[in-house]
């Protein structure tokens, strides 16, 4: 997943033409860490369906403030700019598949060769 800083946000995340998942995170948060491997793996899963990116607080305090993160890791699932959804904490796979999918609908399947 690519780290970016809020100079970036606007281009990669508020004016994405697909939905975006951000992880709002810190380096020394242990449950940040412990999810950070499941998101590594979605990210690969829903490539081209929907965005991934984290924003170290620490680093962007202004978008943590903007976006009222109170505690990490925090994930905001942006569309066309807006959120759509927020999970606090560390999320089953399961459970952030669910609402990944109701953004970015089901996987296509491979065409047949």
């Amino acid at each position: 997943m690519k780290e970016i800083t809020q100079t970036q946000f606007e281009t990669e995340v508020l004016n994405s033409n697909s939905p975006v998942l951000v992880d709002f995170y810190a380096p020394w948060c242990a449950p940040c860490r412990t999810v950070a491997p499941l998101l590594e793996s979605l990210a690969g899963e829903y490539a081209g369906r929907v965005g991934m990116v984290k924003v170290n607080v620490d680093n962007s305090p202004d978008l943590a403030m903007r976006y009222q993160i109170t505690g990490v890791p925090t994930l905001l699932l942006f569309q066309n700019g807006r959120v759509v959804d927020s999970l606090v904490g560390v999320p089953s796979a399961r459970a952030l598949k669910a609402r990944l999918d109701a953004v970015a609908g089901p996987a296509q399947p491979a065409a047949a060769t």
